[in-house]
């Protein structure tokens, strides 16, 4: 049985006299993917990118959330700690997801209808799904 590389495969290694050996990182790169769509990775990401759908609260909730609101404007010169969990809109998609944030009150604005914390976040009612501080 004769192959046709029998007279070659047992040669030694050609290692060249001139030229420095290549790392085998810089070999490796050699073979790396090229990029012929730059982006298109992010955008594939992105794409994949899994974001909440927001649920509607019941009257029950939104009323009791209404009378928690309330209260709490009846303490808001004092800048009471508040923990509130809402819906937070995504910037690149439809959808969001729900957080929970903790921070001192700095004011209720009725006209634009957001609650603004000291750290300057700004949460509208109609994101609110839960307020949590001490009477």
């Amino acid at each position: 049985m004769s192959d046709k590389y029998d007279d070659v495969i047992n040669l030694p290694h050609h290692v060249s006299q001139k030229h420095k050996q290549m790392l085998l990182s810089d070999r490796a790169a050699q073979f790396a993917p090229f990029a012929a769509l730059t982006g298109y990775g992010d955008a594939v990401e992105e794409t994949a990118r899994v974001t909440d759908v927001q649920t509607d609260i019941s009257d029950d909730e939104i009323m009791l959330l209404d009378a928690k609101l309330r209260r709490l404007a009846e303490h808001e010169n004092q800048h009471p700690e508040i923990c509130v969990t809402y819906f937070k809109h995504d910037e690149k998609k439809s959808g969001g997801e729900y957080i929970t944030v903790s921070g001192s009150l700095k004011k209720i604005d009725d006209f634009e209808k957001v609650l603004v914390l000291s750290d300057k976040t700004r949460i509208e009612f109609g994101d609110i799904v839960n307020i949590e501080y001490e009477n």
